[in-house]
């Protein structure tokens, strides 16, 4: 799992790193450069559905590595669009690219389908950090992969996504040939209840519990991610912008964005470890006060400072880590085998459309007040996760 997820960072990164220039440069509009990351996020909202649902019949190998190997063939459809100049081709294949993006983020719940409980958290932790090898040496290779493009006869800018294409079908080929045996399937085997182990192949065809039928803990899993993650994208989608209009360069904004994808990532031992040690609830709690720092530090950073705007990032990214490493062990430990994958999938459609509509409602707030405003109102909404962990806590475990 750490390896694919070393490939699947690259194959993540590079084409985000460039999907938005892509777009402006074929579109000829920076009005539309915001497709690709819409695009992404239904896509991968979409695969999400499909990949847990085929985890839940025949294993995680077999739902992770279609799902990468959807992704690959998302980034070539890209590579084929920008040499073929077609706007409706590249539209399509960036819905297909979201595929890797829904199977990078739902690889985490395969660390801790065979892990002890007191240690289920290290183990989601330890797949989600393997992101961050892949995810830093991406976008260091735009450079030399828009060079071999161009050496070709390639758009420039569509190189990065050939080598989203074989790190993709690099991950796909991992899984396939060594997650073995499968985690998923040889949980069922050794920690079933006797209902679990009555449970047959049709499992993946029987309806999910309805919400209010789930246990207490997933629903606060669910909760505590959908929210970071809504606040998380809102305030960072704006940054860049508001960097801009306050007179500072890409180098400074590509510093501030740095910043906050590895306290996003290279955390997540610390946050397995706080789940394991303390326990889901309380790091949940942990989480959301994180934000609330993040966004009264970023809110008010003086707009000279980008040092200061920085910790707010890295504040926000640490929280964001916080709340998925928590909420991805309630849902992995208190959800019963037999609809496990298929519940963890309908959360991560959730959690994509709350990044979705994060993203999207975050311009609407600086421009109709401004990038305070959202900051702080990203921590009020984070905020909201106290009552419900207390709440939770209270009740019987």
């Amino acid at each position: 799992m750490v390896l694919a997820q070393v490939f699947s960072g690259a194959g993540l990164a590079a084409g985000i790193t460039v999907g938005a220039l892509l777009a402006q440069d074929m579109l000829g509009t920076a009005g539309l450069a915001g497709l690709p990351s819409a695009l992404f996020t239904i896509g991968s909202a979409g695969a999400a559905v499909v990949v847990g649902r085929l985890s839940q019949r025949s294993g995680r190998r077999a739902g992770l590595a279609l799902g990468y190997a959807v992704g690959a063939a998302g980034a070539l459809g890209v590579l084929l669009a920008a040499v073929a100049d077609s706007i409706p081709l590249l539209f399509i294949a960036l819905f297909v690219y979201g595929a890797g993006t829904a199977t990078n983020l739902q690889a985490r719940y395969a660390g801790a389908d065979l892990a002890p409980p007191h240690h289920k958290a290290r183990a989601v932790s330890t797949v989600l950090v393997a992101t961050t090898l892949g995810a830093v040496a991406g976008p260091n290779l735009v450079t030399a992969t828009g060079a071999l493009a161009a050496a070709w006869g390639i758009p420039r800018l569509a190189g990065p996504f050939g080598l989203a294409a074989v790190a993709y079908g690099a991950a796909a080929v991992v899984l396939v040939l060594l997650l073995r045996p499968d985690p998923l399937l040889l949980a069922r085997e050794l920690g079933a209840s006797e209902r679990d182990k009555q449970v047959t192949d049709d499992s993946a065809d029987r309806p999910v519990p309805a919400a209010a039928d789930l246990p207490a803990g997933v629903r606060l899993g669910a909760a505590v991610m959908v929210v970071t993650q809504a606040v998380m994208v809102a305030v960072m989608t704006m940054t860049p912008v508001h960097l801009q209009h306050h007179g500072h360069g890409t180098a400074a904004i590509g510093v501030v964005i740095a910043v906050h994808v590895a306290a996003m990532y290279l955390p997540s031992p610390l946050s397995g470890w706080l789940v394991d040690k303390h326990g889901p609830r309380a790091v949940s709690a942990l989480a959301a006060l994180t934000l609330v720092s993040a966004g009264l530090v970023a809110g008010f950073a003086p707009v000279g400072a980008v040092w200061a705007l920085a910790l707010g990032l890295a504040l926000l990214g640490l929280g964001w880590s916080l709340g998925l490493v928590a909420g991805t062990t309630l849902l992995s430990r208190d959800l019963p085998l037999h609809s496990r994958a298929r519940v963890q999938c309908n959360v991560d459609v959730l959690v994509a459309i709350a990044g979705a509509g994060g993203g999207a409602l975050s311009g609407v707030v600086v421009a109709g007040a401004s990038y305070t405003t959202l900051a702080l109102g990203g921590g009020a909404l984070a905020l909201c996760l106290l009552p419900l962990v207390l709440r939770r806590a209270r009740g019987p475990a």
